[in-house]
């Protein structure tokens, strides 16, 4: 092309028509038809794209649903633990009072066990000691004197035993004394001290105890 040639003109095409009124009306271009090939193609891609919404909408109530369980579980699983140590409690307090009952009959049956138990594990202890003083209650001194004697003869223990009436000491408390040493006790005292060891142990176990009843293998 020469530099002095003019450009080709360019041809335009105007989609609106005026009339002499000013009114106009817009040119109606012809439609581009599909082929049978291309509408399926277009009906395959929106199935596809459909498909992939339904399963996103899927995942999502699915994940939505598995998140509400798990809140429910672990409202339940707090739930159920509440209720287990409430229940390790009161088994707890009925074992205690059972004990309670049992301990406090077989002390009046047999006032003098405590003090003659003691007497045989200190018996390394008053080795060689001349005299021995036991204060116990009024009701119990003559079988406790009785089951003193015989326990001293068994053990080897050389010296005197006397038992005293003391009418502060409860029925099979006792106090030891040997001079070197001394021993107590009191059942009064000693129920109240497992109590105690047993709330703390509870305390202290809160809710995060082993389970009550322990998993097995499937």
């Amino acid at each position: 092309m020469n530099a002095s040639t003019p450009p080709a003109s360019r041809a335009f095409a105007f989609d609106t028509e005026f009339d002499e009124a000013g009114d106009y009306t817009p040119v109606v271009r012809p439609g581009r038809s599909l082929s049978a090939a291309e509408v399926e193609r277009v009906k395959a891609a929106a199935y596809a794209e459909g498909e992939r919404s339904a399963v996103a909408r899927a995942e999502q109530q699915q994940a939505d649903a598995l998140a509400d369980i798990a809140a429910a579980a672990r409202m339940a699983f707090s739930a159920l633990a509440a209720v287990a140590h409430e229940h390790r409690a009161a088994s707890a307090d009925l074992a205690l009072a059972c004990a309670e009952k049992i301990a406090g009959a077989a002390l009046v049956g047999l006032p003098q066990a405590p003090v003659t138990a003691a007497l045989e594990a200190l018996s390394r202890e008053i080795e060689g000691c001349p005299r021995l003083m036991a204060r116990v209650s009024p009701d119990s001194q003559e079988r406790v004197q009785a089951a003193l004697d015989q326990t001293a003869q068994a053990i080897g223990f050389p010296g005197q035993i006397r038992a005293m009436a003391d009418e502060a000491m409860a029925a099979a408390a006792f106090v030891l004394d040997w001079g070197d040493g001394r021993a107590a006790y009191d059942p009064d005292i000693a129920k109240q001290r497992v109590s105690d060891a047993l709330s703390a142990a509870l305390a202290a176990e809160g809710l995060h105890a082993e389970p009550l009843i322990p998993a097995t293998d499937s």
